[in-house]
C-alpha cells in the first residue's frame, strides 16, 4: 500500500479548499454535525415537551410527526429537503443548508424520545409536591423536572452527535464536500489508490468517534458518582 497520496491530499481531506475556497473535508463534516447537533437539541426539546402535553390535539399530532420521520430512512429525508426547500422558499438553497436542515430534522426526531424519557424517568411525586406549593405545571417542568431530567440525558446527547458525525457522510449524495466526498473526489482523479483513501477515511471516523464516545462514556460515570454523593 502507498499512503503518499494522503499526504499529498492532507489539507484536502481536512479542510478542502478553505481559505482560497469553501471549506470542505474534516472542517465540514463537523461544522455539518455541530449545528445540526445544536439546532436538533432545542428541536427534540421542544417535540418532546409537546409529546408529553395534556392536549391531545397538541400530543397526537406531534407523536404521528416524530414517528414518521423516525419511519424514514435519513437519505429520503435529505432528498426531501433538497428538492423541497428550493421550491417552498422560491430560491435555490445551498447543499449544505438543505443538509442541515434533514440532520435536524432527523435528529430532532430522535432526540425527542430522549427528552421524553429523560422527563418521564423523573419520580412524578416531585411533579405533585411541586404543584402543591402553587406553582404551575410550566413551572414545575422548567425548574423542576428539566434539570433533573438533563443531567440524565446528556450522555445520550453525546451519543446521538456521535451518530449524528457518521450521518453527515450522507451528504456526499447531494454534493456537499464533506470528507467522504472529498475522498471520492481524489479516487476519481488518481484512480489507483481506493483502499489507501478509504481505510483513511475510516480511520478518521473511527478516531472522532472513539473520542466523543470516551468522552460519554467519562461524562456518564462522572454524573453517576455525583448522583451517588
Amino acid at each position: 500500500m502507498d499512503f503518499q497520496v494522503i499526504a499529498d491530499n492532507f489539507t484536502y481531506f481536512m479542510i478542502g479548499r478553505y481559505p482560497n475556497g469553501p471549506l470542505g473535508g474534516l472542517g465540514l463534516t463537523l461544522y455539518l454535525a455541530v449545528v445540526s447537533c445544536i439546532l436538533s437539541f432545542f428541536g427534540g426539546l421542544i417535540l418532546g415537551l409537546l409529546s408529553l402535553s395534556r392536549i391531545a390535539v397538541i400530543r397526537y399530532p406531534i407523536n404521528a410527526l416524530i414517528n414518521a420521520v423516525r419511519g424514514l430512512p435519513l437519505l429520503m429525508v435529505i432528498f426531501w429537503m433538497y428538492f423541497l426547500l428550493p421550491a417552498v422558499l422560491g430560491k435555490p438553497v445551498p447543499e449544505s443548508r438543505t443538509v442541515i436542515a434533514a440532520l435536524t430534522i432527523f435528529t430532532s426526531a430522535y432526540m425527542s424520545q430522549i427528552v421524553r424519557a429523560g422527563i418521564e424517568g423523573i419520580p412524578k411525586g416531585q411533579v405533585e409536591a411541586a404543584l402543591s406549593t402553587g406553582l404551575k405545571p410550566w413551572h414545575a417542568m422548567l425548574y423542576i423536572v428539566l434539570p433533573q431530567g438533563m443531567r440524565n440525558m446528556i450522555p445520550s446527547f453525546v451519543n446521538q452527535f456521535v451518530s449524528l458525525i457518521k450521518d453527515t457522510s450522507l451528504a456526499f449524495i447531494v454534493g456537499v464536500s464533506e470528507i467522504t466526498h472529498v475522498g471520492t473526489q481524489v479516487n476519481n482523479r488518481t484512480m489507483a489508490y481506493p483502499t489507501e483513501i478509504f481505510i483513511f477515511i475510516a480511520a478518521v471516523y473511527f478516531i472522532v468517534c472513539f473520542a466523543f464516545t470516551s468522552f460519554s462514556r467519562w461524562l456518564e460515570g462522572r454524573l453517576a458518582w455525583r448522583k451517588s454523593i
